[in-house]
């Protein structure tokens, strides 16, 4: 337990994982930074820069060993932090203390280990959609055939199948998948640029010899296991690729608060609810409320990483010709926060699509309450096929139904609309006519089909050899 005299960020108190929160811990980044000056000091060695053996041995003994303490201490009084971390190397590596960050500026390590992090981070996402869409493709294929209500401007409107609005939200996290990975493969390292980003100071460590700074730069990305770097740049990496990574995390948390918002919606009606432990308390004074908490807690993470994306969007705007250090402060929070909340909404997202509770029998009564006005369109369909006019019919419809559907709201009884068609001779239909017309089955289209087909050709090729993750507690 935190400090309960001090504020506690309730995203790695309560809602990430301990996964995500480890790849933002102190220990992660300055453990990157010190791989970052060994992987420097060893490939300047490797190109001539008189670096003693011994000196490389004492930093790869102490890459884990960090006195934090010692650090903060450091820190304190140079009011920086690099410089503290360097410091601390070097007592720690005495034999590299002289050689220790050679050449560089501060966005050496600073810059390229956020980008190592938050490449670490996006693999983390990227497992944890998959997960959520592995157990939405189970769902939508075991309810593919499952007729119910669909809606437009949440009126009633022409039937749909449980798996297939399922399918609908696999599509859009489909879409998001796809954009982790493009954005996760884009990213660039920035490498050893110096402190304007012209590399001056690492030409004239290898007296001017430029193909050795070229060479020094792609070594340094290659011991960092990035396909792609940063060609020209200022001090820092461009701020769009942080712009671009927290917009494909915002893309998640969309997708995410759409498909929680529908569930809230279906519980709301009693056909689709978020699993429950029976112990679970709704509501402090109403002991019978079982409250979509669970969808309910990913929209309010949701909109937290829509609004995060905004951030990193106006930092890549105001940037001042090679740097400025107004991203820092707002950098340190945005992206951090950004993932964990991201992975917070995904550790919620997989337990509730592998735990959804469908009511078949809700589905059906609701269904079958609006099945005479949903049939309308299959009605008008059959009418003009045995001869009718199709605007003259399509009036007659629309009288029909207002007057079914007042008597129905006035009396409380089914309504009648089938009946008032069948009655009506411009429709040539006889009430089982009518009635055929009205079958659930003959109007949810190629709902069961598009399901089979979108797992079939989208979803299982983009998780095929996707390895199984082990499913992360909810917390709280």
């Amino acid at each position: 337990m935190s400090d309960v005299r001090s504020y506690a960020n309730p995203l790695t108190e309560r809602y990430a994982s301990a996964e995500m929160a480890r790849l933002f811990s102190a220990r992660f980044k300055f453990e990157t930074w010190r791989r970052l000056w060994l992987w420097l000091a060893e490939e300047e060695k490797r190109l001539g820069l008189p670096i003693p053996e011994e000196a490389l041995g004492q930093m790869r003994a102490n890459i884990e060993r960090i006195d934090f303490e010692a650090a903060a201490r450091e820190e304190e009084r140079t009011r920086h932090d690099v410089m503290a971390h360097v410091s601390v190397f070097g007592l720690a590596a005495p034999a590299a203390s002289g050689i220790i960050h050679w050449g560089a500026t501060s966005a050496y390590v600073s810059d390229n280990g956020d980008l190592i992090q938050m490449r670490a981070a996006l693999e983390l996402v990227e497992q944890r959609l998959a997960a959520v869409l592995k157990r939405l493709r189970a769902f939508a294929l075991a309810h593919r055939h499952l007729p119910a209500l669909a809606y437009t401007h949440f009126q009633p409107a022409q039937p749909t199948t449980v798996g297939k609005r399922a399918a609908m939200w696999s599509a859009d996290l489909l879409q998001d998948l796809e954009t982790l990975r493009a954005e996760r493969a884009g990213l660039r390292f920035l490498g050893a640029k110096g402190a304007t980003g012209t590399q001056a100071s690492f030409l004239s460590l290898f007296d001017g010899d430029s193909a050795k700074v070229e060479e020094l730069d792609r070594a340094l990305a290659a011991r960092a296991g990035f396909a792609r770097r940063v060609v020209v740049s200022g001090q820092t990496y461009s701020r769009k690729q942080d712009d671009r990574v927290l917009h494909a995390l915002s893309g998640v948390a969309q997708s995410a608060h759409k498909l929680a918002t529908d569930l809230r919606l279906l519980q709301h009606d009693g056909e689709v609810e978020e699993p429950a432990e029976a112990s679970q308390v709704g509501s402090s004074a109403m002991p019978h409320k079982r409250n979509p908490m669970r969808a309910e807690r990913i929209c309010a993470l949701a909109r937290h990483v829509i609004a995060l994306s905004l951030d990193t969007a106006m930092t890549a705007a105001t940037q001042w010709l090679e740097r400025s250090l107004d991203d820092s402060a707002n950098k340190r929070i945005a992206v951090p926060e950004a993932f964990l909340a991201a992975d917070a909404i995904l550790v919620l997202l997989e337990n509730v699509a592998g735990g959804l509770v469908v009511r078949p029998e809700v589905c059906r009564r609701r269904l079958e309450a609006e099945l005479p006005f949903l049939a309308t369109e299959e009605i008008l369909m059959e009418a003009v096929r045995r001869g009718g006019d199709r605007q003259q019919l399509h009036e007659r419809l629309r009288l029909h139904a207002r007057a079914s559907s007042e008597k129905r709201a006035k009396d409380g009884e089914p309504a009648d609309l089938l009946g008032r068609i069948a009655s009506d001779p411009a429709f040539g239909l006889t009430p089982a006519d009518a009635a055929r017309a009205a079958r659930p089955e003959k109007l949810v289209g190629r709902a069961a089909e598009q399901v089979e087909i979108f797992v079939r050709e989208e979803l299982d090729p983009a998780l095929q050899g996707v390895a199984e993750t082990e499913a992360a507690e909810i917390r709280v």
